[in-house]
């Protein structure tokens, strides 16, 4: 199981080393090993909230996202993307990018450098409303229960997720864009590019997100009816399978997924900058690391693994917040990359700790791993 899920990966992280090594010899090896591992280690929590979006998807668009999906996670972001804020950042071509990139390896990262504030913005924003909208939300399982149940009677009030996220973008703006990095522009210009970039993040999650949960609503009745009919099938001893999401509802998670995956790649490119300048380098080590996260992804979807472990969900969204929070903290202050992946890692950790200890006192109770026991106490 775990070589079919992972072989694609471990293929891929062979021929990345060893291209890295004929590129720039064992120096080379080296920084694209350290690269895949800052890569996997920030975006582990990306895996876990894909992970929740893909199981809902049927065996197509699940493909496509395990096909198409890491050509434009690999490429897209962690070699094309780069460039993309060079030549807007400083109104090159393509081409004049690229060779930035390849001849003037100094000059390329300031670029980048420059247009951090903006990235941070857009990333931090779209990741703060993925992290409020969970917490607003009243489910069932709770797992830090004496926070997550007056969040979720607040989360009644309508629009309450995007008020917040503005509130915080515009402290932001005011605060930490007017002492962002002042290369070439006035503390109000880097106000307004963190408030513009924003908004642009806030946009794009409430459109990608809108849709997708459009579609998806559409379908609970065709779900709900199917399950009626299934149930009808096993009378008769003809079971059939449940609906997964398909069309332009499937469409529509897969774009949200993507930009979702975007977001998180943020922190890790801006942050591959600490390691090397050098973009070969960096589109190795990353695109390996963007690979273990998409196996890892099929993994929790093929193992049940968020049914098992209810919490990780739960995990996974505080990290993203926590990500977000990072991340607009960046516009103004440095953080060690390290500090970042250790912050998700733990969260995750914690969640995963308190799911085992739930499965436990189930077990104990002669419980079935709570998938019918809503009411089951929280970790806290």
């Amino acid at each position: 199981m775990l070589l079919k899920t992972f072989g694609w990966s471990f293929a891929v992280t062979a021929l990345g080393l060893v291209a890295a090594a004929l590129y720039g010899g064992w120096t080379a090896f080296g920084i694209v090993a350290i690269l895949s591992v800052l890569e996997i280690s920030l975006s582990f929590d990306n895996a876990v909230v894909n992970a929740g979006i893909l199981k809902k998807m049927n065996a197509f668009w699940q493909k496509i996202f395990l096909t198409i999906g890491i050509l434009i996670a690999v490429f897209g972001m962690r070699l094309v993307f780069p460039i993309v804020i060079v030549a807007v950042s400083a109104q090159l071509g393509p081409i004049e990018a690229v060779d930035l990139a390849l001849t003037d390896k100094d000059r390329y990262q300031q670029l980048v450098t420059d247009a951090h504030p903006s990235i941070a913005a857009f990333g931090g924003m779209f990741l703060l409303m993925i992290f409020l909208d969970f917490i607003f939300e009243d489910r069932d399982i709770k797992w830090l229960g004496r926070l997550e149940r007056p969040l979720s009677k607040l989360g009644k009030v309508d629009m309450l997720s995007a008020c917040l996220a503005l509130i915080v973008l515009l402290i932001s703006a005011i605060t930490f864009g007017a002492h962002a990095h002042q290369h070439g522009g006035t503390h109000a210009d880097k106000a307004e590019t963190v408030l513009l970039a924003g908004v642009a993040g806030l946009i794009t999650y409430m459109i990608v997100g809108g849709l997708s949960g459009h579609f998806e609503n559409r379908l609970e009745e065709e779900e709900e009816r199917e399950h009626q009919a299934q149930e009808e099938a096993e009378r008769t001893g003809k079971p059939k399978s449940a609906v997964k999401l398909a069309g332009k509802a499937a469409f529509f998670m897969f774009l949200y997924l993507e930009v979702l995956d975007a977001s998180f790649s943020f922190d890790g490119v801006i942050g591959a900058f600490a390691i090397t300048n050098d973009i070969v380098l960096m589109a190795l080590g990353l695109g390996i690391g963007a690979m273990y996260v998409r196996s890892l992804t099929v993994y929790l979807v093929r193992e049940g693994t968020l049914d098992d472990y209810v919490y990780l969900e739960h995990g996974a969204h505080y990290a993203i917040g926590a990500l977000a929070v990072i991340l607009l903290v960046t516009i103004q202050y440095e953080i060690n990359e390290i500090v970042t992946g250790l912050i998700g890692v733990i969260l995750i950790g914690a969640a995963f700790w308190s799911s085992v200890r739930r499965n436990k006192r189930l077990a104990a109770a002669g419980g079935d791993g709570g998938k019918e026991k809503p009411e089951v106490p929280s970790a806290v």
